[in-house]
């Protein structure tokens, strides 16, 4: 059987929006689907993960989607942040449509008519508020920075700029639900926060970054993928709040689609005060780290208070909540975001960890400044290829942890470096500009507005005669850079 897809048939006959949702982008039919159909045929997969859409009715969810995407689309045209419109967008959308059937479908099971109140907390660009608002939920969403699409939203759209630290302080006892969509450091605390704001208080948490209470998690468990272990974690940490946990996965464009939800409890009203206890106990006993396995943690400290509130453990309390906190050491990220992509390392320093790499790769030729290309483009010298860890392991440790602190680390630092150096499958080898497509009209004007790293550094030149590269071979070439700066950079 032969199968072909054509995607500018399909475009036309069909006239779908390919979000990468619902609908599958074309190239992605052609490229990858007979490939992975023909793997999982042979194959016997077994995921660690709840297959997708398992807690709610997927007919309503796809029904839910396509309304939610039709009226949303407008926002990809409009998008004022840096970041993916498509991607944020279609994403967010997808996890309304998700908690909207979630929230329907409790109301049922309830036998309530009003619709649930939400408080998101780390909200970010603030459009899953904005779509759960539109859609009739009473809510709010707080973040420690504000963005600019904020202001497009509208006075409906209830978004707040601050902090959220774990303490007394911080309970929505007025909020049904609480919401962590790739909330961070803030992700552990929801379900204790959820649970400490009302008896009636659930939570939704989709979790990216891995943070344990105070700091990133680590794993513990080497027979778990990190991700399996972190979502264990989180599971923990609401059993041991008083939640039925339950897991489900997401239809994301995203490798981190699990979601974990606490719609119940595990313990009648009348025993709060005694469980809250226990709370405590749970959250002193991350301070140390480590603790006990998954699924020991809980049962080991359970039997260690004897199931009673003594005295012991009312003073362990007292000292993991000093002024209402429940665990020093936490810090909620800092309003200003931190520029990682080496804008803020001295020049002079890229320049040197740059000459300093391609030399390897050249295997420790020395240029000579402005030379042109000697013996030919033939005997053009385009060095090996190196691994990252190669790489790394000739850099000074002072110099990898500068590049770790400031830029991200040393990847970072070699693929911001476009002209020179290309980066695939974590392999580092000199780009040859041979290869390159053409520059597109849109980048013309970026022509020439920078030296050429090859003429200058490279000891046989450059590659391309001067009229063919895009870059400048020497001063003389140069042209004033165009006034509107590009997302794509050339060093």
């Amino acid at each position: 059987m032969c199968i072909k897809f054509s995607s500018a048939r399909t475009k036309e006959s069909e006239r779908w929006h390919s979000d990468g949702i619902v609908y599958p982008k074309p190239t992605w039919l052609g490229e990858e689907l007979l490939a992975k159909l023909a793997r999982w045929c042979v194959e016997g997969r077994q995921s660690g993960f709840k297959s997708t859409l398992s807690l709610i009715s997927i007919m309503k969810y796809s029904k839910a989607y396509q309304e939610l995407k039709e009226k949303y689309k407008g926002m990809v045209k409009v998008w004022p942040e840096v970041t993916d419109p498509e991607k944020f967008v279609y994403e967010d959308v997808a996890i309304a449509a998700y908690l909207l059937i979630l929230w329907e479908e409790e109301r049922a099971e309830r036998g309530l008519t009003a619709k649930q109140s939400f408080v998101d907390l780390g909200c970010g660009n603030g459009l899953l508020v904005h779509i759960l608002s539109s859609e009739g939920h009473p809510g709010r969403g707080i973040d420690v920075r504000r963005r600019n699409i904020w202001d497009m939203y509208g006075p409906q759209t209830h978004l707040e700029e601050g902090a959220v630290t774990p303490n007394d302080n911080t309970l929505f006892p007025e909020a049904d639900w609480l919401i962590g969509n790739h909330s961070d450091e803030l992700t552990p605390w929801i379900p204790v926060i959820a649970a400490r704001s009302s008896y009636h208080c659930r939570f939704f948490v989709l979790p990216c970054c891995f943070f344990d209470f105070i700091g990133k998690y680590q794993r513990r468990q080497s027979t778990k993928t990190q991700y399996r272990g972190y979502l264990d974690f989180l599971t923990e940490v609401g059993s041991a709040c008083g939640f039925r946990v339950e897991e489900d996965c997401l239809r994301i464009p995203s490798t981190k689609r699990v979601c974990l939800i606490g719609k119940s409890r595990t313990y009648p009203a009348a025993a709060e005060a005694s469980m809250d206890e226990q709370r405590t106990r749970y959250i002193s006993s991350r301070r140390g780290c480590p603790v006990s396995p998954p699924g020991e943690g809980l049962g080991a400290l359970e039997a260690a208070a004897g199931h009673a509130p003594g005295a012991q453990a009312s003073q362990r309390g007292t000292e993991a909540r000093p002024e209402g906190l429940w665990l020093s050491g936490f810090h909620p990220r800092e309003k200003a975001e931190r520029v990682r992509n080496c804008a803020t390392l001295p020049r002079d320093f890229i320049d040197q960890v740059v000459l300093r790499v391609a030399r390897l790769l050249l295997g420790g030729q020395r240029s000579d400044a402005g030379s042109a290309p000697r013996g030919g483009v033939e005997a053009w010298n385009r060095g090996g290829s190196l691994s990252l860890a190669e790489v790394a392991s000739e850099l000074d440790r002072e110099t990898l942890q500068r590049l770790k602190r400031e830029c991200g680390g040393l990847q970072t630092l070699l693929r911001n470096s476009h002209q020179v150096f290309q980066v695939v499958n974590g392999q580092v080898r000199i780009r040859d500009w041979r290869e390159e497509k053409l520059w597109e009209e849109k980048e013309l004007e970026a022509r020439k507005t920078r030296i050429c790293w090859f003429f200058t550094h490279h000891p046989d030149g450059c590659v391309l005669p001067s009229d063919c590269c895009p870059f400048a071979h020497g001063p003389g070439e140069l042209r004033p850079a165009p006034a509107t700066r590009k997302k794509r950079q050339l060093l």
